[in-house]
């Protein structure tokens, strides 16, 4: 079945019976959020090699075979299937059909509105589909108070006001940002304004700005320089993939508008956070080069970058720096052949 967002909150503290769980949508850091919280209220833990068994989408011919599996220690087993995609629907459908006792969830940002898989989980009894997409209005509000609150600190109106419109395109990102300005107020201590603009950037700053909007309007060579401007005044490149990653949110939603039948221009007007008005028109050719499938491919490849990024040993700036000129490259082709 299909949940509902007010239901959301109460079914990943306790998921029952549910045996099947489809996590899917835009906001990679929401799908992780859940699915961790899941993972903790079936296993326990992140890390009970007993309990909790990690698959990659390589290895969807697995899922059957772990899902059954029994724990040597005792209590439901989780399994948790990353970049999930129609590719897994045969090996779910085989899973709903037998008796495996495991919790299973699936993580699957690159989904289409009428995916198999979708449409798989939505109808089972025994099965969950949660959209995970960037929160904004009263809800983000309701994030950043909870943060806040969290540390003991309040926040001025304005300052709520101000921060509703910078952030929400990320779940992670949210909570990263929220977390440093809870920190810079201490605890029992107030957000104003000041605090608030002070406290809450643009991760690398304005370099990395020029990379991500280059790379969107495929220019190649500013999107190199600007990259490198970027790694030298501190980017890391998990900060820098998800930069990456939340601008194409950014453009998918609004890509989504017009798709739906709203003009360009009243489409990026209603972009969230807002698109800075020098930067429209560079906002506006990049939606043009990119449609929303692409832009849905482009941000499973990003997330996939950093769990590359993330591995012992990895060349993560190399890795990431490949991955946003991947980008430039792409919209190049497409600009070459308009």
């Amino acid at each position: 079945m299909k949940l509902s967002p007010p239901r959301v909150g109460a079914f990943l503290r306790d998921p029952g019976d549910c045996r099947l769980v489809l996590l899917y949508g835009e906001d990679v850091g929401m799908m992780r959020d859940r699915a961790e919280a899941l993972v903790r209220a079936v296993a326990g833990s992140l890390d009970d090699p007993f309990r909790v068994a990690e698959l990659g989408r390589e290895e969807v011919g697995q899922l059957a075979d772990e899902a059954a599996s029994l724990s040597l220690t005792g209590g439901r087993r989780v399994v948790r299937l990353r970049d999930a995609t129609d590719a897994a629907t045969d090996a779910v459908a085989a899973v709903l059909k037998g008796p495996a006792p495991a919790l299973v969830v699936l993580e699957a940002p690159a989904l289409a509105a009428r995916s198999r898989l979708r449409t798989l989980l939505e109808n089972a009894s025994d099965g969950v589909a949660i959209g995970c997409y960037p929160e904004e209005g009263r809800t983000l509000s309701d994030t950043i108070r909870a943060v806040l609150g969290e540390s003991g600190v309040g926040v001025d109106s304005d300052a709520l006001a101000w921060l509703t419109a910078q952030l929400g395109a990320d779940r992670a990102s949210t909570r990263q940002e929220v977390a440093k300005l809870a920190l810079y107020a201490g605890p029992g201590g107030r957000v104003d304004l000041d605090a608030a603009t002070t406290c809450v950037g643009d991760l690398a700053g304005l370099s990395l700005d020029d990379a991500l909007f280059a790379a969107t309007e495929g220019d190649v060579a500013l999107a190199d320089r600007a990259l490198e401007l970027a790694v030298a005044e501190g980017a890391a490149a998990v900060g820098l993939l998800r930069a990456a990653l939340m601008h194409l949110q950014r453009l998918h939603r609004v890509r989504l508008a017009m798709d739906a039948g709203q003009s360009a221009a009243d489409a990026v007007k209603s972009a969230r956070p807002p698109v800075f008005f020098r930067r429209v028109g560079a906002f506006t050719r990049a939606l043009g080069l990119w449609s929303s499938g692409a832009l849905m491919a482009a941000m499973a490849r990003l997330a996939e970058a950093e769990r590359a990024c993330k591995r012992t040993g990895a060349p993560d700036l190399l890795l990431a720096r490949n991955a946003v000129l991947a980008l430039a490259r792409r919209a190049a082709a497409v600009n070459g052949r308009s």
